[in-house]
Protein backbone atom coordinates (compact mmCIF):
# COMPACT_ATOMS: atom_id res chain seq x y z
CA UNK A 1 0.00 0.00 0.00
CA UNK A 2 1.34 3.48 -1.25
CA UNK A 3 2.33 6.02 1.76
CA UNK A 4 1.08 9.19 1.76
CA UNK A 5 3.94 10.72 1.06
CA UNK A 6 4.40 8.35 -1.75
CA UNK A 7 1.26 9.43 -3.45
CA UNK A 8 1.81 13.01 -3.04
CA UNK A 9 5.33 12.31 -5.26
CA UNK A 10 3.80 10.19 -7.49
CA UNK A 11 0.97 13.76 -8.26
CA UNK A 12 3.86 15.52 -8.22
CA UNK A 13 6.10 13.58 -11.38
CA UNK A 14 2.08 13.36 -12.80
CA UNK A 15 1.69 17.19 -12.99
CA UNK A 16 5.11 16.93 -14.47
CA UNK A 17 4.34 14.99 -17.35
CA UNK A 18 0.75 16.41 -18.16
CA UNK A 19 2.29 19.72 -18.40
CA UNK A 20 4.65 18.47 -20.77
CA UNK A 21 2.07 16.38 -22.28
CA UNK A 22 -0.10 19.63 -22.66
CA UNK A 23 2.86 21.77 -23.99
CA UNK A 24 3.02 19.25 -27.07
CA UNK A 25 -0.55 19.47 -27.48
CA UNK A 26 -0.15 23.09 -28.28
CA UNK A 27 3.11 23.81 -29.85
CA UNK A 28 2.20 20.20 -32.03
CA UNK A 29 -1.65 19.88 -32.37
CA UNK A 30 -0.87 16.36 -31.68
CA UNK A 31 -4.55 15.65 -30.99
CA UNK A 32 -7.24 17.22 -32.89
CA UNK A 33 -10.62 17.41 -32.29
CA UNK A 34 -12.31 14.32 -34.32
CA UNK A 35 -9.30 12.07 -33.99
CA UNK A 36 -9.06 8.32 -33.54
CA UNK A 37 -5.84 7.49 -32.31
CA UNK A 38 -4.11 3.85 -32.67
CA UNK A 39 -1.62 3.96 -29.84
CA UNK A 40 1.32 0.90 -30.40
CA UNK A 41 1.38 -0.17 -27.10
CA UNK A 42 4.67 -2.55 -26.33
CA UNK A 43 4.67 -2.99 -23.04
CA UNK A 44 6.89 -0.56 -21.78
CA UNK A 45 7.23 2.52 -19.06
CA UNK A 46 6.50 5.10 -22.08
CA UNK A 47 4.14 3.58 -24.18
CA UNK A 48 1.61 2.67 -20.73
CA UNK A 49 2.40 6.14 -19.50
CA UNK A 50 1.29 7.22 -23.15
CA UNK A 51 -1.44 5.25 -23.06
CA UNK A 52 -3.15 6.08 -19.70
CA UNK A 53 -1.97 10.02 -20.79
CA UNK A 54 -4.21 9.75 -23.82
CA UNK A 55 -6.92 7.68 -22.64
CA UNK A 56 -7.39 10.20 -19.34
CA UNK A 57 -7.12 13.06 -21.70
CA UNK A 58 -10.22 11.56 -24.14
CA UNK A 59 -12.34 11.90 -20.96
CA UNK A 60 -12.31 15.67 -21.22
CA UNK A 61 -14.67 17.39 -23.42
CA UNK A 62 -12.18 19.42 -25.93
CA UNK A 63 -10.63 18.30 -27.89
CA UNK A 64 -13.03 15.08 -28.47
CA UNK A 65 -11.17 12.23 -29.52
CA UNK A 66 -10.95 8.59 -29.03
CA UNK A 67 -7.99 6.03 -28.36
CA UNK A 68 -8.01 2.35 -29.05
CA UNK A 69 -4.31 0.21 -28.39
CA UNK A 70 -2.47 -2.80 -30.46
CA UNK A 71 0.24 -4.64 -29.01
CA UNK A 72 1.99 -6.24 -31.54
CA UNK A 73 3.70 -9.41 -30.23
CA UNK A 74 7.14 -10.96 -32.76
CA UNK A 75 6.90 -14.90 -33.03
CA UNK A 76 10.50 -15.13 -33.48
CA UNK A 77 11.90 -12.29 -31.48
CA UNK A 78 11.75 -13.72 -27.73
CA UNK A 79 10.53 -10.73 -25.68
CA UNK A 80 7.06 -9.93 -24.34
CA UNK A 81 4.61 -8.69 -22.08
CA UNK A 82 1.78 -10.22 -19.85
CA UNK A 83 -0.91 -10.05 -22.14
CA UNK A 84 -3.48 -10.81 -19.19
CA UNK A 85 -1.76 -7.44 -17.77
CA UNK A 86 -2.00 -5.28 -20.84
CA UNK A 87 -5.46 -6.36 -20.83
CA UNK A 88 -6.26 -5.22 -17.52
CA UNK A 89 -4.28 -1.94 -17.78
CA UNK A 90 -6.45 -1.32 -21.05
CA UNK A 91 -9.83 -2.48 -19.69
CA UNK A 92 -9.22 -0.32 -16.04
CA UNK A 93 -8.75 2.65 -19.15
CA UNK A 94 -12.04 1.81 -20.74
CA UNK A 95 -9.75 1.23 -23.51
CA UNK A 96 -9.73 -1.29 -26.75
CA UNK A 97 -6.92 -3.70 -26.97
CA UNK A 98 -6.31 -5.11 -30.51
CA UNK A 99 -3.11 -7.96 -29.58
CA UNK A 100 -1.35 -9.05 -33.56
CA UNK A 101 0.93 -11.65 -34.04
CA UNK A 102 3.59 -11.68 -37.13
CA UNK A 103 7.02 -12.52 -37.82
CA UNK A 104 9.94 -12.07 -40.60
CA UNK A 105 11.65 -14.82 -42.79
CA UNK A 106 14.76 -15.29 -41.09
CA UNK A 107 16.09 -17.25 -43.80
CA UNK A 108 15.68 -14.72 -46.44
CA UNK A 109 19.39 -13.21 -47.11
CA UNK A 110 19.47 -9.63 -46.45
CA UNK A 111 21.77 -6.80 -44.93
CA UNK A 112 19.12 -5.38 -42.98
CA UNK A 113 19.54 -6.03 -39.34
CA UNK A 114 17.37 -7.83 -36.93
CA UNK A 115 15.91 -4.36 -34.97
CA UNK A 116 15.19 -3.12 -38.69
CA UNK A 117 13.33 -6.02 -39.40
CA UNK A 118 11.26 -6.26 -36.10
CA UNK A 119 10.45 -2.76 -36.17
CA UNK A 120 9.24 -2.62 -39.47
CA UNK A 121 7.38 -5.74 -39.62
CA UNK A 122 5.30 -4.10 -35.95
CA UNK A 123 4.64 -0.61 -38.05
CA UNK A 124 3.53 -2.66 -40.76
CA UNK A 125 0.69 -4.19 -38.14
CA UNK A 126 -0.07 -1.13 -36.87
CA UNK A 127 -0.25 0.82 -40.63
CA UNK A 128 -2.91 -1.65 -41.19
CA UNK A 129 -5.20 -1.79 -38.36
CA UNK A 130 -5.01 1.86 -37.68
CA UNK A 131 -6.16 1.76 -41.73
CA UNK A 132 -9.15 -1.09 -41.00
CA UNK A 133 -10.39 1.24 -37.72
CA UNK A 134 -10.92 4.03 -39.27
CA UNK A 135 -8.02 5.26 -37.27
CA UNK A 136 -6.46 8.75 -38.83
CA UNK A 137 -3.32 9.13 -36.54
CA UNK A 138 -1.01 6.19 -34.73
CA UNK A 139 0.64 7.63 -31.37
CA UNK A 140 3.85 5.92 -30.07
CA UNK A 141 5.93 6.36 -27.11
CA UNK A 142 8.92 8.09 -27.91
CA UNK A 143 9.83 10.96 -25.65
CA UNK A 144 12.19 13.82 -24.98
CA UNK A 145 15.42 11.90 -24.32
CA UNK A 146 14.30 9.57 -27.06
CA UNK A 147 13.99 12.16 -29.96
CA UNK A 148 17.09 13.43 -29.18
CA UNK A 149 19.34 10.67 -28.68
CA UNK A 150 18.12 9.57 -32.47
CA UNK A 151 19.49 13.40 -33.63
CA UNK A 152 22.99 12.37 -32.13
CA UNK A 153 23.12 9.17 -33.43
CA UNK A 154 22.05 10.39 -36.74
CA UNK A 155 24.35 13.04 -37.04
CA UNK A 156 27.16 10.32 -35.27
CA UNK A 157 26.44 7.26 -37.84
CA UNK A 158 24.30 8.78 -40.54
CA UNK A 159 26.19 11.87 -41.52
CA UNK A 160 22.88 13.96 -41.27
CA UNK A 161 20.78 16.38 -38.64
CA UNK A 162 17.60 14.91 -38.23
CA UNK A 163 15.59 12.89 -35.77
CA UNK A 164 12.23 10.52 -34.91
CA UNK A 165 9.51 14.09 -35.77
CA UNK A 166 6.75 14.65 -33.14
CA UNK A 167 4.31 15.04 -35.81
CA UNK A 168 5.22 12.60 -39.29
CA UNK A 169 2.63 12.64 -42.14
CA UNK A 170 2.65 9.32 -43.81
CA UNK A 171 2.70 10.11 -48.07
CA UNK A 172 1.34 6.88 -48.73
CA UNK A 173 -1.33 6.47 -46.61
CA UNK A 174 -3.89 8.75 -45.04
CA UNK A 175 -2.68 9.03 -41.67
CA UNK A 176 -0.03 10.59 -39.47
CA UNK A 177 2.23 9.82 -36.51
CA UNK A 178 2.41 11.59 -33.90
CA UNK A 179 4.63 11.73 -30.46
CA UNK A 180 2.60 13.06 -28.00
CA UNK A 181 5.57 12.56 -24.71
CA UNK A 182 7.85 14.91 -26.96
CA UNK A 183 7.89 16.69 -23.76
CA UNK A 184 8.10 14.45 -21.09
CA UNK A 185 11.68 12.96 -19.44
CA UNK A 186 12.44 9.64 -19.71
CA UNK A 187 13.60 9.76 -15.38
CA UNK A 188 9.92 11.23 -14.61
CA UNK A 189 8.35 8.52 -16.63
CA UNK A 190 10.56 5.73 -15.18
CA UNK A 191 9.52 7.29 -11.49
CA UNK A 192 6.15 7.16 -12.46
CA UNK A 193 5.79 4.08 -13.85
CA UNK A 194 7.68 2.75 -9.93
CA UNK A 195 5.35 5.10 -8.22
CA UNK A 196 2.04 3.46 -10.24
CA UNK A 197 3.63 -0.35 -10.00
CA UNK A 198 3.33 -0.71 -13.60
CA UNK A 199 4.04 -4.49 -14.06
CA UNK A 200 7.51 -4.97 -16.20
CA UNK A 201 8.02 -6.67 -19.36
CA UNK A 202 8.37 -10.93 -18.82
CA UNK A 203 11.24 -10.87 -21.33
CA UNK A 204 13.24 -7.83 -22.70
CA UNK A 205 14.50 -8.08 -26.53
CA UNK A 206 17.69 -10.18 -26.78
CA UNK A 207 18.86 -7.27 -29.40
CA UNK A 208 18.25 -4.21 -26.94
CA UNK A 209 22.09 -3.75 -25.81
CA UNK A 210 23.79 -4.71 -29.09
CA UNK A 211 22.86 -1.47 -30.99
CA UNK A 212 24.11 2.41 -31.59
CA UNK A 213 21.79 3.35 -29.60
CA UNK A 214 23.15 1.89 -25.80
CA UNK A 215 26.60 3.57 -26.71
CA UNK A 216 24.28 7.04 -27.66
CA UNK A 217 22.95 6.83 -24.15
CA UNK A 218 26.36 6.92 -22.54
CA UNK A 219 27.28 9.58 -24.48
CA UNK A 220 24.49 11.75 -24.30
CA UNK A 221 25.52 10.96 -20.27
CA UNK A 222 28.68 12.60 -20.84
CA UNK A 223 27.79 15.52 -22.51
CA UNK A 224 25.00 16.22 -19.99
CA UNK A 225 27.91 16.36 -17.10
CA UNK A 226 30.31 18.64 -19.16
CA UNK A 227 26.85 20.68 -20.47
CA UNK A 228 23.96 20.42 -18.26
CA UNK A 229 21.79 22.24 -21.19
CA UNK A 230 22.91 20.38 -23.84
CA UNK A 231 19.20 18.73 -24.07
CA UNK A 232 17.79 22.29 -24.09
CA UNK A 233 20.25 23.44 -27.00
CA UNK A 234 19.86 19.91 -29.16
CA UNK A 235 16.28 20.51 -28.94
CA UNK A 236 16.43 24.45 -29.60
CA UNK A 237 18.72 23.38 -33.07
CA UNK A 238 15.97 20.57 -34.00
CA UNK A 239 12.96 23.07 -33.93
CA UNK A 240 15.13 25.95 -35.83
CA UNK A 241 15.88 23.73 -38.09
CA UNK A 242 12.57 22.20 -38.81
CA UNK A 243 13.14 18.54 -37.64
CA UNK A 244 10.33 18.28 -35.81
CA UNK A 245 7.41 18.22 -37.94
CA UNK A 246 7.38 16.19 -40.98
CA UNK A 247 4.68 17.15 -44.03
Amino acid sequence: MMTDSGEKERQRVWHRLDKAFKKAMGRFSVIDDGDKILVGLSGGKDSLLLLEMLAKRSKIIKPRFEVEAIHVRMANVKYETSTAYLERFCSNLGVRLHIVTTSFDETVPTHKPKCFLCSWYRRKEMFNLAQQLRCNKIALGHHNDDIIHTALMNTIFQGHFSTMPVVLKMKKMPLTIIRPLCYCEENDIRAYAELSDYEKQVKLCPYEHDSHRTSIRLLYDQLEKMAPEVRYSIWNALETEGKLVEE
